[in-house]
């Protein structure tokens, strides 16, 4: 099982085992789960797997990191979910599920 603490957020970059889902909510957090080079490189990984739930479950919490409340509830509508109680439970809720 995958957990935060077995992410290895010291690294320059996520283990290329890790699926792509969890290499973007790996650079979400390296990031802080703030805007930054980092968020880019998340959103970047959820665009190029737009149409995969687990991708599209990140880019909605890529976008609610991002402030912009509207597109993100859309990629919640579009997976059926509706978010956690905030940014850092939405992160552990997603890695859990996709990785664990």
């Amino acid at each position: 099982m995958t957990t935060a603490t077995s992410l290895n957020l010291d690294a320059d970059a996520p283990d290329p085992s890790l699926s792509p889902p969890v290499q973007a909510l790996w650079w979400l957090k390296k990031g802080n789960l703030e805007m930054g080079p980092e968020w880019e490189k998340a959103h970047s990984i959820c665009q190029m797997g737009e149409g995969s739930r687990d991708h599209d479950r990140v880019h909605a919490l890529s976008h609610w990191i991002e402030g912009d409340l509207a597109n993100a509830n859309w990629w919640y509508r579009r997976t059926g979910e509706e978010r956690a109680a905030d940014i850092p439970a939405e992160w552990d809720r997603l890695l859990a599920d996709i990785a664990g």
